[in-house]
């Protein structure tokens, strides 16, 4: 009894894998830090989609963050397949997140590496990343050895 029990468990927790890794779609991601601010980030990401693209923007969110889109490819034929990108503020600059769920992965990464080459074009070399003051090594105690 104690078996059928061991084989019953081992086959409801492979369950859910073996669906997901049948599923049409793969939902990964393509994600680039941009040393650039959020809104130069958002505007050019928005204008590479819709001008140097031709993409048709489905929805947009400046201030979440995030943008829709319907992509068309060589490769699907005048299907347009639906994409997203998503951008973050973060501590080490904008994150951006590109989804394109129902094509290869290198097409969010082609997005992407156009995305970098555009914010260079029209924005410049980034602004250095401010760093942080070095650590105090001794802890303060040379200050405190005159007291």
């Amino acid at each position: 009894m104690r078996r059928l029990a061991q084989i019953v468990l081992l086959a409801a927790l492979a369950a859910p894998a073996v669906i997901a890794l049948h599923s049409e779609d793969v939902y990964a991601s393509v994600v680039y830090v941009a040393p650039y601010t959020f809104e130069q980030t958002f505007g050019t990401a928005l204008r590479l989609l819709r001008v140097d693209l031709g993409c048709k923007i489905t929805e947009k969110d400046a201030e979440n963050g995030y943008l829709l889109f319907d992509y068309t490819s060589p490769e699907s034929g005048k299907d347009p397949r639906h994409g997203s990108i998503e951008v973050v503020r973060s501590p080490d600059g904008t994150r951006v997140s590109v989804q394109i769920p129902s094509l290869p992965q290198y097409h969010e990464q082609m997005i992407v590496d156009a995305l970098a080459r555009k914010l260079l074009a029209e924005h410049g070399e980034p602004p250095p990343h401010p760093r942080s003051p070095p650590p105090d090594v001794d802890g303060g105690a040379a200050g405190d050895a005159g007291s």
